[in-house]
């Protein structure tokens, strides 16, 4: 979804909930390009740094379950695989 300065924003940030961590990291890279910029009108500034705050903790939120799927692999004494255990067990 666009961010630019002539793309309307959505009303709510409801979509964020519904976007792959790509999508969701490319719209906070462009929000992050615009506000760089520094000619964003103030408004549209905190509207966009708000929505960029909600896509940092979404693409936070499925690096944390991404990290929970992470599995390392076990190896037996000649160091041939032998299956899988979680990365950090409790």
């Amino acid at each position: 979804m666009p961010e630019r300065d002539d793309a309307p924003l959505p009303t709510d940030d409801s979509d964020i909930a519904e976007m792959s961590f790509e999508n969701a990291l490319a719209a906070l890279e462009r929000i992050v390009s615009d506000l760089e910029r520094g000619d964003v009108p103030l408004d549209r500034s905190i509207r966009i740094y708000e929505r960029g705050e909600k896509l940092k903790n979404h693409c936070d939120r499925l690096l944390s379950v991404a990290e929970d799927k992470v599995e390392k692999i076990k190896l037996n004494r000649a160091g041939k695989p032998v299956g899988t255990e979680p990365l950090d067990p409790d």
